[in-house]
């Protein structure tokens, strides 16, 4: 795990906790497992997917009922990510505002990673 003790890894708005929670609900899941895939014009992706079963390797965040996994290769690049859900006229849907993210194509479907070693000294500075 690469995550800092006493803080959680992502956090989780509370419109973000109502969507995830009313869709464990409806769809009887044990929460949203967050992880990240090759792909895309900026090289990675992040995976989304409801699951029945708690790997025990992931990192589970559980914030008004809402629970989020995130899948172990994840943990380091989504240290520190807030999860939100905005609805607009047009869309609607999960948002992350990720501390980590170097650069992102033009519709923010993908993403590009800082480098491994700044986010590993990134984790282990003091935190204030």
């Amino acid at each position: 795990m690469f995550g800092i003790p006493g803080k959680q890894a992502v956090t989780i708005t509370p419109a973000a906790a109502a969507q995830i929670k009313r869709l464990m609900a409806r769809d009887q899941t044990q929460g949203l497992r967050i992880g990240i895939k090759k792909g895309g014009c900026a090289g990675m992706e992040y995976t989304m997917e409801y699951v029945t079963a708690i790997d025990p390797h992931d990192e589970v965040v559980e914030q008004d009922g809402a629970r989020v996994m995130i899948a172990p290769m994840a943990q380091m690049f989504l240290f520190g990510t807030v999860i939100d859900y905005e609805t607009s006229l047009l869309e609607a849907g999960f948002k992350f505002r990720n501390p980590n993210v170097a650069d992102a194509c033009g519709c923010g479907e993908s993403i590009k990673f800082k480098d491994v070693a700044e986010l590993q000294a990134a984790q282990a500075a003091p935190q204030r």
